[in-house]
């Protein structure tokens, strides 16, 4: 049962150049183990996408039952647990749940019901009062969890293993409603022993609950439902508990009684020797939660080891909007996208149990392929686990499959809804895990958020067909970041019929700049320039010229510049690209202090603000600081952390420069200088807290020794926000600044270790914050991976440990892989779907010799150019390209 992992050291500052040389560490689950405090904050969770979740906790507990269709942090349901029992020749050697030690407080809980609260202990839900595992280690490589737990007086070394399907490019396989669990036995006495697991689950349904055992040929099941609530009504749903283990016992229903009689009789129940005995009650009672048992036995071999598996699938098929909903009438309801390839929880459970070893097996197949690469193990941490984002409350799919967000979770409801396109710019991980989803997200912006004149309501409203969010100001970084997202997506799919079949969008959207209609005049003179009044995603107006937003608006000309010319529109093309470079120029010329960009505002003019008094009576009482004479909400003179992000994109998406490249690499310095501490104690934030004490982030906005800083600065200027972080720590990685990224991306990882926070649940405006996704783009830096697969053209060009072995993953819309290099190599594998190849960018093969170029095991012939490997034809691979290099280097 041993498992080998990798423990991310801490280091410092000094030692970043040791953190390069041991990402040389190639092991297959180099997964962090968490154990002792390092558990406490965990909350792993176990869903599909769009599905809702289950949390596994630290020490093995069910947690946050995030099931119905809302986000339930801290929600309990019942008694529902794992437990273990072992016996020997007719008498039991031991029964315990299978849990570790619950962490403290242990005086109890502010927030829970009279007599269950603050001074009545724990709640009696988390099962703590029983006999359970003294030591547990979580092992938490995202998307599969192992805990070990081990305690003197069992006789067995036992494991668990916890996972929902998570596969990209499939995503109908990664959006089960279900979590996946295998216990592993290995018995360790003398002895034969009959070992029991079973699971305890409560029907957590309002009324009218039934519980039914039944078996389907090797799958068993006790189905949780009720008898009150017809198919279309909101409440109606179900649960399963199931298992394809050859011996069970169960009770469809635990003892009824009053105080504390369920859990005692339970207890007795399950120590005891022997299988369960099934208790039947003919009708549900009112106001009573029944729980219920699925126990399955199997014997064990000294020295040998047993394993079964179970599964919790849930169905909760109808959504509404509970967050916003629409004022009067009939609630409008829609089906979760899992609703309409199921038809209910046991469905879900049987498919589940027949196809286990193929999800099971393709999902550790990008999990090692994730793992094994040697890029350090805190990048990977970093990448792994924001992508369970997408397994969260966060997460909506629509019927038709379409992906909506919410920004984040507040405790029992989604937080900021609407897909918020100036958030989910900075998901990467859509872009390349699932590329359908990424587009299915830009359909719904392009068909239902936008108006006739270009214009993009950056936040979509449910149920669909609702009508335009009214709020009055498009946000400047999500209107042209939608453009931007849309030349990714043609990048990363090669899908030309749908860019032509939205190219009338992306026109428009660019277009608004200068459109009349335009109440906050963003360019009205076409110089390439965003001058007017400019909303963002750090939720307030700027006036006045800034790279950070003119940034996006340059980006989104020069994509649309290249979408026209590709699809002919060549004067189109030409008056983009035109505007473009005056723009360009305008801001490296005028917006850059010699250290960094900067906004161009006169904050004591007032004058800025009443030139839109016209279309909003409240500008000035909004903005205007009567009392310092002040235009509040601004950067001015500050050095913004978001200054160059268009770049960012750019350097993604294959676009080439928007900035001059010097220009940028010194504003990243300057972030990397001044907004960067290594230490907050000192530092004083009015603001969100999200790190202190010793702890280190990059903060929003900071204005140096002598920059002039506004009374009241732009909103969360002195927060660290994760996303902005992982963003500007890999364009640090894109543009050279190597060790200063990762040095930034260690302190946000050393920020979630499991003691302080959950690693699982990056927070930002919320839980499971969608904007931390940008940490994908880490793994897009230091690969120096490229792409055009319109273009039939793929390059990498490791940062780091480019001379010696690198290895790492890959993904785009028609498979994913794993890229890797060593002196003698260079193999692009092809572990899913295929990659069609033409052209190979490899600068760092500039001075190899290339022997030979083999696709799937077949010689191709192949030209080599100064920047590009041009094969003899398009290829598509399936298995791998492998360039073998000569030994010989080339003068």
């Amino acid at each position: 049962m041993h498992h080998s992992s990798y423990l991310a050291p801490s280091l410092d500052k000094p030692q970043l150049n040791i953190i390069l040389s041991l990402s040389l560490l190639t092991d297959v689950s180099r997964s962090i183990i968490y154990e002792g405090r390092k558990t406490w904050q965990i909350s792993f969770p176990l869903g599909g996408i769009g599905t809702g979740c289950i949390g596994l906790a630290g020490n093995g507990r069910l947690i946050d039952w995030e099931i119905f269709n809302r986000p339930n942090k801290g929600g309990l349901n019942g008694f529902s647990h794992f437990a273990i029992k072992a016996e020997s020749d007719g008498k039991v050697l031991d029964a315990r749940i299978l849990n570790g030690d619950l962490p403290p407080p242990y005086s109890g809980e502010l927030s829970k019901p009279p007599f269950q609260s603050f001074g009545f202990g724990p709640p009696r839900g988390y099962m703590t009062g029983f006999p359970h595992f003294k030591k547990t280690k979580f092992e938490g490589g995202f998307p599969i969890a192992k805990i070990s737990f081990e305690d003197d007086d069992f006789p067995g070394e036992v494991e668990m293993i916890a996972f929902n399907p998570f596969i990209p490019l499939n995503d109908r396989d990664s959006s089960i409603p279900a979590a996946f669990f295998e216990v592993k036995i290995r018995n360790t006495s003398d002895k034969r022993i009959v070992y029991t697991v079973c699971l305890s689950m409560k029907n957590p349904l309002p009324s009218g609950t039934t519980n039914m055992y039944c078996e389907m040929g090797d799958i068993k099941f006790i189905k949780l439902g009720s008898k009150t609530f017809r198919e279309d009504y909101l409440n109606y749903g179900n649960l399963t508990i199931a298992t394809d283990a050859v011996d069970v016992s169960y009770q469809e229903y635990w003892y009824r009684g009053s105080w504390f009689d369920e859990l005692a009789v339970y207890w007795r129940d399950f120590s005891s020797p022997g299988r369960l005995r099934n208790r039947c009650y003919s009708e549900s009672k009112p106001n009573v939660k029944d729980h219920c048992s699925l126990a399955t036995h199997f014997q064990v071999n000294p020295g040998c080891e047993g394993s079964v598996r179970f599964i919790i699938s849930w169905y909760f098929p109808n959504c509404f909007n509970y967050w916003n909903p629409e004022e009067g009438g009939k609630v409008k309801t829609w089906k979760n996208y899992y609703a309409t390839i199921f038809k209910d929880s046991t469905e879900v459970a049987v498919y589940g149990l027949k196809n286990w070893d193929r999800l099971y097996g393709e999902t550790l197949e990008f999990k090692e392929a994730l793992f094994s690469s040697t890029l350090p193990s805190f990048v990977i941490d970093a990448i792994s686990a924001n992508i369970s984002i997408l397994k969260t409350p966060t997460v909506l799919r629509l019927e038709d499959g379409s992906l909506y967000g919410f920004e984040g979770c507040h405790p029992s409801s989604g937080c900021c809804e609407g897909s918020c396109m100036h958030v989910w710019n900075y998901a990467v991980t859509t872009a390349f895990l699932f590329p359908s989803l990424e587009r299915s997200m830009l359909d719904l912006y392009f068909k239902y958020c936008q108006n006739e004149d270009g214009k993009l309501s950056f936040r979509l409203q449910l149920p669909l067909g609702r009508g335009l969010w009214k709020f009055p100001h498009a946000a400047v970084d999500g209107q042209f970041g939608c453009v931007i997202r849309a030349y990714r997506f043609w990048k990363i799919s090669g899908d030309t019929s749908w860019l032509k079949s939205v190219w009338s969008n992306i026109r428009k959207a660019i277009e608004y700049a200068w459109a009349e209609t335009n109440e906050d005049m963003w360019d009205l003179n076409k110089d390439g320039v965003i001058e007017g009044r400019q909303h963002h995603t750090l939720d307030m107006e700027l006036f006045g010229p800034n790279s950070w937003l003119t940034g996006f608006y340059l980006a989104a000309l020069k994509a649309g510049a290249e979408v026209a010319r590709h699809l002919g529109e060549v004067d189109k093309a030409e008056e983009y690209l035109e505007m473009f470079e005056k723009g360009r120029k305008w801001v490296d010329q005028n917006l850059f202090n010699g250290e960094y960009y900067y906004q161009l505002v006169d904050l004591n003019d007032k004058s800025i603000l009443e030139r839109f008094k016209q279309v909003d009576d409240k500008v000035v009482d909004t903005y205007w600081d009567d009392e310092h004479g002040e235009i509040k909400y601004q950067i001015g003179e500050g050095c913004e952390i978001d200054q160059v992000v268009a770049q960012w994109h750019a350097n993604i998406s294959g676009l080439g420069e928007i900035f001059d490249k010097s220009k940028v690499r010194k504003a990243l310095e300057a972030i990397y200088k001044y907004n960067f501490k290594k230490d907050l104690r000192k530092f004083a934030n009015p603001c969100r807290i999200f790190s202190l004490n010793d702890e280190a982030g990059v903060v929003i906005c900071e204005w140096p020794k002598g920059r002039r800083k506004p009374v009241i600065p732009i909103p969360y200027a002195e927060e660290t926000m994760n996303g902005f972080e992982y963003a500007v720590a890999s364009h640090m990685i894109q543009e050279g600044l190597i060790e200063q990224g990762l040095e930034i991306v260690k302190a946000i990882r050393d920020r979630y270790d499991g003691e302080k926070r959950n690693p699982w649940n990056e927070i930002e405006c919320g839980s499971n914050y969608a904007r931390s996704m940008a940490s994908y783009a880490l793994l897009v830096a230091l690969s120096g991976f490229e792409f055009d697969s319109a273009k039939e053209y793929v390059g990498f060009n490791p940062r780091i440990n480019e001379n010696d072995r690198f290895r790492c993953f890959w993904s785009l819309e028609s498979g994913w892989g794993v890229f890797e290099s060593d002196k003698s190599q260079v193999l692009i594998q092809v572990k899913h779907g295929e990659l069609r190849v033409r052209r190979l960018k490899l600068p760092f093969l500039r001075k190899r010799k290339i022997e030979s170029i083999l696709v799937d095991g077949r010689n191709v012939g192949f030209k080599e150019g100064d920047e590009e490997i041009t094969l003899d034809n398009t290829y598509s691979v399936c298995g791998g390209l492998a360039i073998r290099l000569s030994t010989d280097n080339l003068s």
